[in-house]
């Protein structure tokens, strides 16, 4: 499973002017897979002069994670592989790799539901994090694993750096190993905040951008003589809570779609969070469905979207 990030382009005043998908390229995969190397070689020359460092662990899927994941998917209408009686956490990560390749399998056959799909088997997968006990990265595969290199230089990288410099007699004195559990917590809690932070940043990013579209497309049909409300938008749900679907559209954008504004009928998020239903209709709007919009409401500084339906 994949997901992709966006690159946001700025002009000489700051002002977003571009979103575009970024393209991972062979050199891209070169390096990623350079880095691997790199940081399971240290890892285990650490783990093999047993020095203090923070490793970085992947602990493999709950089983009961999985077996939700496989009503989710079935709920949906997309193929999954066959469920042992009795499943282990290691079955229970070969059956996500396995679960992986059928939802991308459909989703290249159906032509949609690649964010919506590939969202939900990623939260049935535990969150990766540093400690100084090596349990091995079940993401990767890997037994032994830390972050010594990368683009950016994390703290746990830096702790790796003085454990390494110490085991080739490069002068630097071994970190100490009592701080290293609450530094663990410290450093994966630091990492889960700044992925929050960025993702604001992004939908705030997003919006002031859609906000210069809109702005652009009144000007033009006002000068043309057109009034009315916004350009109708093809779009795809992407999430499910209580309130409405998450829609993804346009150029990266995505909205919040009410189901307030959902006229007609009472609709209901089912236990599985894959189906929004109507109570009367029993109609459903499922995640990947596709859907037209219209923008109702941006609030830039908040980073937020509101949707109103044209077809669903």
């Amino acid at each position: 499973v994949t997901s992709s990030e966006s690159a946001f382009a700025f002009d000489a005043a700051g002002h977003v002017v571009g979103i575009e998908p970024e393209a991972q390229t062979e050199s891209h995969r070169l390096i990623e897979h350079l880095m691997i190397a790199a940081n399971e070689a240290v890892a285990a020359l650490l783990e093999d002069r047993k020095l203090p460092a923070l490793y970085r662990i992947h602990e493999r899927p709950a089983p009961e994670r999985v077996e939700h994941l496989m009503d989710q998917l079935v709920s949906l209408d997309v193929p999954t592989p066959p469920v042992p009686e009795s499943m282990t956490p290691q079955q229970a990560g070969e059956l996500v790799g396995d679960i992986s390749r059928r939802v991308d399998e459909h989703v290249r056959r159906t032509g949609r539901g690649r964010m919506a799909l590939t969202s939900l088997v990623l939260r049935s997968l535990k969150q990766a994090r540093y400690q100084p006990e090596n349990v091995g990265h079940a993401g990767l595969r890997s037994a032994r694993y830390c972050h010594f290199t990368s683009p950016i230089r994390r703290y746990p990288d830096l702790i790796c750096h003085r454990a390494l410099l110490a085991a080739i007699g490069a002068g630097e004195d071994a970190p100490p190993s009592a701080p290293m559990c609450s530094l663990g917590e410290w450093c994966s809690k630091r990492e889960r905040d700044a992925m929050v932070i960025e993702r604001t940043a992004d939908d705030v990013a997003r919006c002031f951008m859609l906000e210069r579209e809109l702005f652009t497309q009144r000007a033009s049909r006002s000068g043309a003589g057109e009034k009315g409300r916004s350009a109708e938008r093809t779009g795809e749900i992407i999430g499910l809570i209580g309130a409405g679907a998450f829609v993804t559209f346009g150029q990266g954008h995505e909205g919040l779609l009410p189901v307030r504004r959902l006229r007609g009928d009472w609709w209901e998020l089912n236990e599985l969070g894959t189906m929004l239903v109507g109570a009367r209709s029993g109609r459903a709007l499922k995640l990947g469905d596709p859907v037209i919009v219209q923008v109702e409401r941006v609030d830039a500084p908040r980073g937020r979207v509101d949707l109103s339906p044209v077809e669903l």
